[in-house]
């Protein structure tokens, strides 16, 4: 009985030595494997883990990132090396050229000149030519003022224009006037202006107007019918006896200011007789059934200028081709042989 005690509690305490065997293994086998102290710990994330069967399986995964670790100090440039000081500047304690002296000046660049110029020669006839010279306004429009009377010009491909103008008073004054401000002014003394009697007549756009002359009882279309259609030029005033037409501005030109000027050699006349004077205009599809408006400049025998403004009411379109007359705007002017 005795025997069989122990030979059962050694059974017992064998078999509590071998459970003890296996926890100790399976303890062993399932719990992480302790690291060294020196080795470090890793850095890309942190995990749980069981083994099945010899394979870790990861749970739980919680990532982190690498932190740089910037340098104690950072690097610093060189500085770029200042040129030494010419020899000569140094001797004589003059300061070294900088790099902004040592870089070569901007050339300037070249001016067009733009000025604008107009020149006046006095001509036969009581007539001055006129040059403009606009070399920064080629192909432009302008406005040439003198006394009162305008007319619109249009320069060359060069900034040039020509012109013969009527004078219109003895000391003679002349604007070029262009649409941005610009201008040239010149002038010119007219002595003979005094042994010529004119009048002249100026209007805008298409407006049909039209300054007749009838010298000595000429009827229209006569030798002695002076108008735009036979205007003579001033040749015909050499002998005394005739006088011419001046057609001023270029018709071309939308609402252009044109003038006429006729011109009779009174002081040079060699008879007696009048001369008709008259303004006409001819209804046409681009002034009928509208108004428009005129003016006339007569220069008197004492010199003085003679300003008229008239306004004409055309008919309606059905009239296209007729002729509207104005007598009595103009004075005639009577011719005494001296």
């Amino acid at each position: 009985m005795q025997k069989m005690r122990m030979i059962a509690l050694g059974c017992g305490t064998l078999a509590l030595a071998l459970g003890a065997g296996h926890f100790m293994q399976s303890r062993s086998a399932g719990a992480p494997v302790a690291q060294d102290a020196a080795t470090p710990a890793p850095t890309l994330g942190k995990a749980q883990g069981a083994v099945h069967n010899g394979a870790l399986e990861l749970s739980s995964i919680t990532l982190t990132s690498a932190v740089p670790v910037l340098p104690a100090t950072a690097p610093t440039p060189s500085p770029l090396a200042v040129p030494p000081a010419p020899r000569e500047a140094a001797l004589n304690g003059e300061p070294a050229q900088t790099l902004v002296d040592a870089l070569p000046s901007e050339e300037p660049a070249p001016s067009l000149g733009c000025d604008y110029a107009l020149k006046a020669n006095v001509a036969p006839g009581a007539m001055v030519s006129l040059s403009l010279d606009a070399p920064c306004a080629p192909g432009e429009r302008f406005t040439l003022h003198h006394n009162g009377m305008m007319f619109t010009e249009v320069t060359d491909d060069g900034g040039h224009a020509s012109m013969l103008v009527p004078a219109l008073s003895r000391k003679a004054s002349f604007i070029a006037a262009f649409a941005n401000g610009d201008s040239a002014v010149a002038s010119a003394e007219v002595e003979s202006l005094e042994y010529y009697q004119r009048v002249a007549v100026q209007w805008q756009g298409a407006s049909g107007m039209q300054l007749h002359a009838l010298e000595f009882g000429a009827g229209y279309e006569d030798a002695g019918h002076v108008w735009a259609g036979a205007a003579r030029d001033v040749a015909a005033a050499a002998d005394g006896s005739r006088g011419f037409l001046t057609r001023l501005g270029d018709a071309a030109k939308p609402e252009a200011l044109m003038a006429e000027v006729y011109t009779f050699p009174s002081e040079l006349a060699g008879r007696d007789g009048d001369i008709d004077l008259s303004l006409e205009a001819e209804v046409t599809e681009a002034n009928c059934n509208r108004d428009i408006e005129a003016q006339a400049l007569q220069v008197q025998a004492n010199g003085a200028l003679n300003v008229q403004n008239v306004t004409l009411m055309i008919p309606d379109c059905d009239a296209v081709g007729d002729f509207l007359v104005l007598k009595n705007l103009l004075n005639d002017i009577t011719i005494a042989r001296n």
